[in-house]
């Protein structure tokens, strides 16, 4: 299992990837919040740890930004320790908050409980998905396309990711903006922009595509041959 650690203190990141990684874990450092953002965006997480002092990007504001995308468990570690701050690291959908100083053993222990919790809240019932010539994996978060990997930002992937989990079916614009980006709101060149770019980089056409079709008037749907 990964986890992303976004900590500005060495000292402090050296300690928590120590004990982490003797329980088998494997940890991920970034130093400031605009690095653990991109890292966040180009990996696979079951977990991860944010300090709210951070350079470049603040905890508050990347906790947000992961939420946005995201419900893998995240832990604020932060020397904070006012109740504003906390009550508002929960508001942006932090699900655990531990103040420094802290036992890098009850760490470990939340980063467990969390990931449990997680595990049986959102169980994985595939591994990957396969289209023809394009591959999705879903626990790496990854896409190959005609054996290449293809790099999808994290709604791009999501949004992808939703159409190929029901072939065949039509949704509209409306639907899934409310599936992938889970607004009130909705959109409409959102989803437009995110069909497109994902179209690009699958090189699916638009005339003849073997993955996302135009139901004009309606919506999208997935066209895919199915699971092989």
């Amino acid at each position: 299992m990964a986890i992303l650690l976004i900590e500005d203190d060495r000292s402090i990141a050296t300690i928590v990837k120590e004990y982490l990684e003797r329980e088998s874990f494997k940890v991920v450092w970034q130093a400031d919040g605009e690095s653990g953002y991109h890292a966040f965006c180009e990996g696979a997480y079951q977990l991860v740890l944010i300090d709210l002092m951070l350079p470049k990007m603040d905890g508050f504001a990347l906790c947000e930004k992961i939420r946005a995308s995201s419900e893998v468990p995240i832990i604020v570690v932060s020397a904070k320790q006012t109740d504003f701050d906390k009550v508002q690291s929960f508001g942006l959908g932090a699900d655990d908050y531990v103040t420094k100083p802290f036992s890098p053993l009850e760490l470990t222990a939340r980063v467990k409980a969390q990931i449990r919790r997680y595990e049986r809240s959102y169980p994985q019932q595939e591994d990957r998905l396969q289209f023809i010539d394009v591959e999705i994996d879903i626990t790496g978060r990854r896409v190959f396309a005609r054996g290449e990997q293809i790099s999808l930002t994290a709604k791009e992937f999501e949004l992808l990711l939703f159409l190929a989990h029901h072939p065949g079916r039509v949704f509209t614009k409306e639907e899934l903006y409310a599936a992938v980006w889970n607004g009130d709101g909705f959109d409409s060149r959102t989803v437009t922009v995110h069909v497109k770019n994902v179209r690009h980089k699958l090189k699916d056409g638009t005339k003849h595509p073997k993955y996302i079709e135009t139901v004009w008037g309606v919506g999208y749907k997935f066209i895919g041959l199915g699971n092989r």
